[in-house]
């Protein structure tokens, strides 16, 4: 019991002399009354006797011991000689007194440093702007630039800035270019920081957070009036087109009383949205019958839309190439021709839209012809497997595709014309299958490729979930109604 007293003196010394000298007469203070307040305490065998004093607190009665007094606590009681409530004050003081000095170093310090570095200034980049002269606006030089845009890696990106787009600069006292900060987005910057060696540069990237968001609604006239009204925005809304596109078309077979559910990612970056992510599930009812979208990524990174179980929701065809005002003239074997006045079977589909719209192959292939043919005018013959071939016909020009070349689905052909025998801009879209013409509209798509097998157990556990999610929300939302 004796040796508490030293030790606990010696640990408490040892920590005092990490302090500044005009700490210790304080301490010194504080040390005197802490002894002052134990030599009115009661002595360790007052204590311990006092312990072993038999009690009886209401109708309980704790176990006796061996020798029939009641077992001592005072393992569990405070030692005065080695905890008390000065000492834990002392202690306490001086610990407060370490953070104060800390924070008042850091402070300091950082003043400095803001110092050293100077201060930020912002600029917005506006159209016209050039690096030349953002750097001169803050008293730069054309050696600061070359300096800057020399950097590893990251220099060029300089060069390709964007209306919109923010550059901080640091400037010190002395006039010199500390650290720069070319922001791109909330999301995404570049940060330039001055060595003795020039400039280096790291990329910046903020990971957002993620919200799952469930939206839906019914159309009285039109998709984009009803999502509006369901708070969707535009770009939304084309992915929702874009991805039932190739069962529904938007444009004919809409009519009200048509549904919409889905649910899509919300973007945040502390608090604030930034905007929209992906839709992760949807269904579209028209006409009675509901489609439903999953979004699924494969192990090879690969991102696409699947029914429930497992069918791709694309079609190895678009079902309409371009993106049109009004169809001027459909597929009609006894059509009167518009120029010659004359019975002339009209075995495609007419898409009439502003000049220069970008037409799209319809799906994969081989490019057979591409070129100017008499009535046809500009012209694009697609080859694809099972014997199929499509025309895009009338273009006011084309994408200088080469025959033999290879296309993808929604590749950019040509664009929207009135050459050859038109009366007005738009698309002659054909589909022939073994040299046969049949109707765009109404031509059975074969389907693109379903999930791989090896990827089928993952995708139906994604597609369960979060099919239930959209049912559950389906729920919600009718029991409010």
């Amino acid at each position: 019991m004796n040796k508490a007293i030293p030790k606990g003196a010696t640990r408490i010394n040892q920590r005092l002399k990490q302090f500044p000298k005009r700490h210790l007469l304080l301490v010194s203070t504080i040390a005197a009354s802490i002894m002052g307040v134990m030599a009115l305490l009661p002595s360790a065998e007052v204590e311990a006797k006092r312990s072993e004093i038999s009690m009886t607190i209401d109708a309980f009665q704790p176990p006796e011991s061996d020798s029939g007094l009641i077992s001592s606590n005072r393992d569990t009681q405070p030692d005065p000689f080695t905890s008390t409530p000065g000492a834990d004050k002392a202690e306490a003081t001086v610990e407060e007194l370490k953070q104060e000095l800390e924070a008042k170093a850091l402070a300091k310090a950082a003043y400095d440093l803001e110092q050293q570095l100077g201060n930020w200034h912002n600029v917005t980049i506006k159209s016209g702007d050039n690096l030349s002269t953002l750097f001169d606006s803050q008293g730069l030089n054309a050696n600061v630039v070359y300096q800057i845009a020399s950097t590893p890696k990251y220099g060029k990106s300089l060069g390709r800035i964007r209306p919109g787009e923010i550059l901080e600069f640091r400037v010190n006292q002395e006039g010199n270019l500390t650290q720069l900060r070319y922001v791109q987005s909330r999301l995404d910057s570049i940060f330039f920081n001055k060595t003795d060696d020039g400039y280096q540069a790291e990329e910046i990237n903020l990971a957002p957070e993620i919200r799952p968001t469930y939206a839906s609604g019914t159309i009285d006239s039109s998709l984009f009036l009803a999502s509006q009204k369901a708070g969707l925005s535009q770009n939304l809304t084309m992915e929702l087109a874009g991805i039932f596109g190739w069962d529904i078309d938007f444009v004919q077979d809409i009519r009200g009383g048509d549904t919409f559910h889905l649910i899509y990612e919300e973007k945040f970056l502390e608090g604030e949205k930034l905007g929209d992510g992906d839709i992760l599930a949807a269904s579209f009812t028209n006409q009675g019958q509901t489609f439903t979208a999953v979004r699924y990524t494969d192990s090879k990174g690969d991102t696409d839309y699947y029914t429930p179980d497992g069918k791709s929701m694309k079609k190895a065809f678009l079902r309409t190439p371009v993106d049109f005002t009004r169809i001027s003239s459909r597929f009609d074997p006894n059509r009167l021709h518009p120029i010659f006045k004359t019975k002339r079977p009209h075995r495609a589909v007419d898409y009439a839209a502003p000049m220069n719209t970008p037409i799209k192959a319809a799906g994969d292939g081989r490019v057979q012809f591409s070129g100017w043919q008499n009535g046809y005018g500009n012209v694009v013959f697609i080859e694809h497997p099972n014997n199929i071939v499509t025309i895009y016909a009338h273009g006011n020009k084309l994408a200088g595709l080469k025959k033999g070349q290879r296309v993808r689905q929604g590749q950019i052909i040509s664009y929207v014309g009135q050459t050859g025998w038109a009366t007005g801009p738009h698309l002659h879209y054909e589909f022939r299958v073994n040299g046969v013409h049949r109707n765009p509209m109404t031509v059975k798509l074969p389907d693109a490729k379903p999930i791989a097998k090896s990827e089928i157990a993952n995708f139906r556990k994604r597609s369960e979930l979060m099919i239930a999610r959209l049912e559950k929300q389906n729920e919600i939302l009718l029991a409010t109604q």
